[in-house]
């Protein structure tokens, strides 16, 4: 167990990490990075496969309209960018989080219920969508 913790200290000492902080949003703090383009690389682990197969399904979060978010975005079309961006606004609305936007369609076009930030399923729709670059 201390020489995983070792390994672990010398890895993230390699990467310039001032503190290995992986905490539940899956956000690393690097010197002078930027957090949320680090918080975008961490949700790239995502599976991008399952994010795609989430984007396409009509009953995600128990949406009830029939619709998918490619209903909207037919092959992702609109959010090529999406990965790039620290704020993004829809319909009037800012979001800071595009997790938040992510739920704000699911309640707005799906009328499903909104995901847990943090959920698996939440970490894939959004690495898919970041992949779309």
């Amino acid at each position: 167990m201390c020489a995983v913790f070792i390994i672990a200290a010398v890895f993230a000492a390699s990467l310039g990490l001032t503190g290995c902080n992986l905490d539940q949003e899956k956000t690393l703090t690097l010197a002078g990075a930027d957090v949320e383009k680090e918080k975008a690389r961490a949700f790239a682990s995502g599976d991008v496969e399952k994010g795609k197969a989430l984007f396409n399904d009509a009953k995600l979060a128990g949406g009830t309209t029939g619709k998918s978010c490619n209903s909207c975005h037919p092959g992702g079309r609109g959010l090529e960018d999406v990965g790039e961006k620290t704020e993004w606004k829809q319909m009037g609305k800012t979001f800071k989080r595009l997790e938040d936007v992510v739920n704000y369609d699911i309640e707005t076009a799906l009328h499903g219920k909104p995901l847990d930030p943090k959920s698996e399923e939440m970490v894939n729709i959004i690495s898919y969508i970041i992949s779309l670059k």
